[in-house]
């Protein structure tokens, strides 16, 4: 076996029904605990996401918190991310990343809710939060015994998710491979099978620069980025989408009926292709989908933890939006605009797409009156943003993976921390696609098993905070 096909094998046996039935169970079982918080109160989450908390502890406002969490999220997982798994997958991927999405937001609740319970703030404001505290903290608290060995389990997949897969190296393949796509040109040299052109070039540097000059401002600086950046990109992104939608309005009803039926049959397209099993579609839809929301990865809940407020289910509310936003909203017309426009069928495209093509492939064929090279050119930008803010959040998110590992905010070892984060970012643009996102795939679902276990044994907490919070403020309204 190569070094390609071990690394699928790896991704196949982490991503296998074991934790695809955790993550779902984990899902349910918050849903059902905080009687379906996502659905009872998401008008009140929105609410409180563009309005900021007052006299609460913390680093950052509690915007800037989502907008750091939208900006590690809302990355390559949405354009890239949803081609991917459509394309492996079939049309009915897209259903089981709704499905996982749907339950992740109970998921991602709860994460932020516990990150802000059991978070610990020093004397300067410096927060420190996440997985790792309500693991080690709180499993205690509930059941006694030592659990922070599972904390530095989680925080060494983290470090390792940030540096090695989802942080960087997705993110700034998916840019250069746009660029290439937008700017082409003879190879100047060729990696394997992997043609190098000056565009990949060029555009992998830019992007190492600028996340270098951002990142080595801390947090702080993150947020403020992510802050003006985050909201422009995705309102940009969807009203692009949008007008995919109404120029291709009469496919969609038999679009989403392809969704719905390959869910839960598979397809095949005349002979030509054996045909997606449904095993394979929810997979590729669930795993692309965490990989996308991150909602049971327990990520977003380092970034809640640093939130100005005096509330964890405040908190939780405003975490569990950012699963809304990314996968509800925007994977969401990103695989319809695929599928209506026939951009994974072969058979339509005339060839086999993979990646950033396929997106491509829709926005190209999918907009009226507007010639390719616009279009190409407009998500090669959204792509960019999306992908440069990911990289910004991932590190933070992975700084704090660090910071619990080694007991403390220890300047050398953080800096030294991201000097190997910006060199990979500099070597992402010289891998494989296929490679590349099955290494996330594989610390993505490491990261997850931790985290579940915590979620699972810390449900009653989540339980009984909601049940107070909600109790009060009905209490305060009489």
């Amino acid at each position: 076996m190569n070094f390609n096909q071990i690394v699928d094998a790896v991704d196949s046996f982490v991503w296998g029904w074991v934790l695809i039935v955790l993550i779902l169970g984990a899902g349910l079982l918050l849903t059902v605990r905080t009687r379906f918080v996502q659905v009872r109160h998401l008008g009140k989450a929105l609410k409180y996401m563009v309005k900021n908390e007052e006299g609460g502890e913390g680093e950052v406002t509690s915007f800037g918190a989502l907008c750091t969490a939208l900006s590690a999220t809302i990355g390559t997982g949405n354009i890239v991310g949803v081609a991917t798994a459509i394309a492996l997958g079939g049309p009915g991927a897209l259903l089981w990343m709704l499905v996982a999405a749907f339950f992740g937001m109970a998921t991602k609740y709860s994460e932020g809710l516990l990150a802000v319970k059991y978070r610990t703030v020093d004397e300067n404001g410096h927060a420190l939060g996440g997985p790792f505290y309500y693991i080690e903290r709180g499993i205690r608290e509930r059941f006694g015994g030592n659990w922070k060995w599972l904390g530095k389990l989680f925080a060494l997949f983290g470090a390792l998710a940030g540096l090695l897969g989802i942080g960087t190296i997705t993110q700034v393949n998916g840019v250069t491979e746009s660029a290439g796509r937008l700017f082409k040109g003879d190879a100047l040299f060729t990696i394997g099978d992997k043609s190098i052109t000056l565009a990949i070039v060029i555009s992998g540097a830019v992007v190492t620069i600028c996340a270098a000059l951002v990142i080595l401002g801390g947090i702080k600086r993150i947020a403020k980025v992510s802050e003006v950046i985050v909201p422009f990109m995705a309102i940009a992104y969807v009203v692009f989408a949008l007008v995919i939608m109404f120029a291709n309005v009469k496919a969609l009803p038999a679009a989403v009926a392809l969704v719905c039926k390959t869910a839960f049959s598979g397809t095949a397209l005349g002979g030509a292709i054996v045909g997606w099993t449904v095993k394979i579609a929810m997979q590729k839809g669930i795993g692309r989908g965490i990989f996308s929301n991150e909602a049971g990865l327990g990520s977003a809940p380092i970034a809640a933890a640093a939130a100005q407020t005096k509330s964890p289910v405040r908190q939780g509310l405003v975490t569990m939006t950012g699963t809304f936003i990314d996968t509800i909203v925007i994977c969401t017309m990103t695989g319809l605009s695929i599928v209506l426009t026939g951009a994974w069928n072969p058979e339509i495209t005339g060839e086999n797409l993979e990646g950033f093509a396929v997106t491509a492939w829709a926005w190209e064929h999918g907009l009226p009156h507007v010639p390719g090279a616009v279009t190409l050119t407009l998500l090669s930008v959204c792509l960019a943003f999306f992908a440069f803010t990911t990289i910004l959040g991932w590190d933070y998110y992975a700084e704090r993976c660090v910071e619990y590992l080694v007991g403390g905010h220890k300047k050398g070892v953080l800096w030294t921390y991201r000097i190997l984060y910006i060199l990979a970012v500099a070597v992402g643009p010289y891998l494989t696609v296929a490679t590349v996102w099955n290494i996330a795939d594989i610390f993505n679902g490491l990261m997850a098993f931790p985290n579940l276990v915590a979620l699972a044994l810390l449900s009653g907490v989540v339980a009984n905070e909601t049940k107070e919070y909600f109790k009060k403020k009905n209490h305060d309204l009489t």
